[in-house]
């Protein structure tokens, strides 16, 4: 029994590492797969037009774009990094980690960083490489830069602060690994002088300088029989506003903390696998298999649910203006009411899915595709 238990935990290993290399939200492509809903006709309520577009290759892995005032930083999967102006799309530098990514890109505005799938962490500054340092885990989350320090998030929770300037490894701290570890992106941020970061299913704050324990808040327990349902990974993005941080723990909850405290503001149920966004009112994310819902940032109670997107492979949603905007495994990118959840508009791509959170660069939309498409709408 022991040995059909522990073959069956590897295989389920194998599921969660070997399938997330691709975003969680892909849907089901066997043949009895569900019917994505039909897209209803765009009413077109705000203006939006695409002003640029740029090509990067493709991008299977999960990529977090970087924003740094004009400067967006992206990567593809083969390794290649690649600065780009917010405002025209135009190439700023292009570099190369030297072999297939597992995670980035974390950037300042003067380094910017990504992991390999070798466990390197590389590091550039305008367009030419400056270190490179063995990681001992691999990693799925974008390294941080903050602090003239670049900090690490391994696929083992582990964490690690290397010298921004040098790559010297400061400090490492290491907690007991979980069965299994999802191949996307974790929680890991600042936030005043203090290190955030998702372990399990705990926010913890750490002293950025040693990486010592400031204090630890829950947003999910784990539950059930085996690994598989006890598997309550912080994902991101979070939702920062002021001292607040919001976070998803996969598949179990949706929470907020006070970081100046430590305290747990409020947790919801909530059956979802990727990051969420908010402002200073809300929280939104999405829900298997396909609902978008809001929060109140205060309480924690639901506003409203969208349910017209079911089985399209909705991602991680970003607050923009008076629209949340999410995109779909078939390259669409629908811009819904921070109201009331009604569709605002519907924006096309190249017709491969998103392939990372959308991000918003001073007055510009950025949207990322799987093949490798790299899409600017403003306002019109």
């Amino acid at each position: 029994m022991m040995r059909v238990r522990l073959l069956a935990l590897a295989a389920a290993a194998a599921l969660l590492a070997g399938c997330s290399s691709l975003p969680s939200w892909v849907p089901f492509t066997g043949p009895d797969k569900p019917k994505p809903a039909e897209l209803k006709p765009n009413p077109n309520l705000i203006g939006v037009r695409e002003a640029w577009t740029a090509r990067i290759g493709k991008v299977d892995f999960p990529l977090v774009v970087a924003v740094n005032e004009a400067t967006l930083t992206v990567a593809n999967s083969d390794g290649a990094v690649i600065a780009l102006d917010a405002a025209s799309g135009r190439e700023l530098w292009r570099a190369s980690a030297g072999g297939p990514l597992a995670a980035g890109v974390g950037s300042d505005g003067t380094t910017a960083a990504v992991v390999t799938r070798n466990n390197e962490l590389v590091a550039f500054s305008a367009g030419k490489e400056v270190w490179r340092q063995q990681l001992n885990a691999l990693s799925y989350t974008p390294p941080l830069v903050a602090g003239a320090r670049v900090f690490v998030l391994g696929g083992d929770r582990s964490i690690s602060a290397y010298d921004g300037a040098t790559g010297r490894r400061l400090w490492s701290q290491q907690r007991q690994g979980e069965p299994l570890v999802l191949r996307q992106a974790g929680v890991l941020l600042a936030v005043r002088d203090t290190l955030v970061v998702g372990q399990g299913g705990r926010l913890s704050g750490l002293n950025p300088l040693n990486g010592t324990a400031r204090w630890d808040a829950p947003i999910a327990t784990a539950r059930g029989i085996n690994d598989v349902e006890r598997l309550v990974d912080l994902v991101g993005r979070v939702s920062r506003v002021g001292d607040s941080v919001c976070a998803r723990a996969f598949q179990a909850a949706v929470g907020c903390v006070d970081t100046t405290t430590g305290r747990t503001a409020w947790t919801q149920r909530a059956n979802g696998a990727e990051g969420i966004d908010g402002d200073a009112a809300g929280v939104f994310g999405t829900e298997n298999p396909g609902t978008v819902v809001g929060w109140r940032r205060d309480t924690g109670q639901r506003t409203w649910t969208n349910d017209t997107l079911l089985h399209r492979g909705v991602g991680t949603p970003l607050a923009l203006g008076r629209s949340v905007v999410v995109g779909d495994s078939f390259g669409f990118v629908h811009l819904l009411s921070r109201e009331d959840g009604t569709l605002l508009n519907r924006l096309a791509t190249d017709g491969s899915g998103i392939a990372a959170a959308p991000a918003a660069a001073g007055n510009t939309l950025v949207v990322v595709t799987r093949n490798g498409g790299v899409h600017g709408f403003v306002p019109q």
